[in-house]
């Protein structure tokens, strides 16, 4: 028997040691590849007490795009597909969308003929579908869509499409006295209803565009009522603009994964100390999608330069990343 003791103790001993590496690896869906380990450098370098590139708590802000960088963006933002769907929510009470632009096409499963407006196309769209309601209101439509639809391809709900190396970084920096911020493109209010329980990210920390708003008494209650009207785009400079105006601070890291999120990686990087900027890349055609320099979601061209000049990291997402959704076996 007393071999059969021994090799238990030993099996004991090697699972007490695979827990332990497992509960001191702070990314376990990262694979142990340059970019984890320039992540792991940076963060232990400002938090350590005494060395010249520490960082009070206070000043540790990172901000985080979302579409492509949190969550999945393909085959388009989800956010638009969010307005597709109130499109054909709301068509009964439009009849004059049957002929007119880009609504006609739209409802006949022409999206390639609805887009070929152009932006113009996809604003109308939008403030068709996002405005003429209480803030209230959209809040209670974006939480139904979001607890009830599913991804075109991945066929899971759109919440479950984030990226679980992600979720890591967001818990491991937070553990580390960091701040994290969604600095996005994406709209502001449509954001707010579910980050905090997906991200871990309260909805006073989530910086995106925006439509006007105006205060309104309603049978005598107070509501802000959502206008036809672009106020702020959150993407390109507009992000370091939203930062500033928002958070107030210089972030001392900043991730995202497109050429519109550059401008808020250079203006973190200009700060002065020791600063992070990294660029997910979409390499991974199998588990995701693989898409760069030609895309017309997330484009990553010009950062891929500048990324590769200035030496900031770029994660690739077929080799950098054990695992890419919560969901994969």
């Amino acid at each position: 028997m007393k071999p059969i003791r021994n090799l238990i103790v030993l099996a004991a001993i090697v699972l007490a040691g695979l827990v332990t590496t497992y509960a001191e690896d702070p990314l376990p869906s990262w694979n142990d590849t340059a970019p984890k380990r320039s992540i792991v450098s940076f963060v232990e370098k400002v938090t350590k007490e005494g060395s010249p590139d520490f960082v009070p708590p206070a000043e540790r802000i990172a901000t985080f795009d979302n579409d492509g960088t949190l969550w999945a963006e393909q085959p388009l933002y989800f956010q638009f597909l969010f307005a597709l769907d109130r499109v054909r929510v709301l068509a009964p009470d439009h009849p004059e969308w049957k002929s007119q632009e880009p609504f006609a096409s739209l409802l006949r499963g022409d999206l390639k003929g609805a887009l070929a407006g152009g932006e113009r196309a996809m604003v109308e769209i939008v403030m068709a579908t996002h405005a003429g309601m209480t803030t209230e209101d959209f809040e209670k439509i974006v939480k139904e869509w979001v607890a009830t639809s599913k991804h075109p391809k991945l066929q899971r709900s759109y919440t479950e499409c984030v990226y679980q190396p992600m979720i890591e970084l967001l818990a491991y920096l937070r553990a580390n006295g960091f701040k994290t911020f969604i600095v996005s493109g994406g709209g502001i209010e449509f954001m707010r209803p579910w980050v905090e329980k997906v991200y871990g990210i309260p909805p006073e920390q989530v910086v995106g565009s925006s439509i006007k708003t105006k205060f309104e008494l309603r049978d005598g209650k107070p509501v802000l009522m959502r206008l036809p009207e672009v106020n702020f785009i959150d993407d390109k400079d507009g992000k370091p603009v939203g930062i500033n105006e928002h958070i107030g601070q210089r972030p001392i890291a900043a991730f995202g994964n497109s050429d519109g999120d550059l401008q808020m990686l250079q203006w973190t990087a200009a700060g002065s100390g020791s600063r992070f900027c990294l660029f997910v890349h979409h390499t991974d055609a199998k588990r995701e999608w693989a898409y760069d320099r030609e895309s017309h979601i997330g484009k990553l061209d010009k950062g891929l330069d500048e990324a590769a000049a200035k030496g900031w990291t770029v994660v690739d997402m077929k080799d950098d990343w054990k695992r890419i959704f919560a969901f994969e076996k």
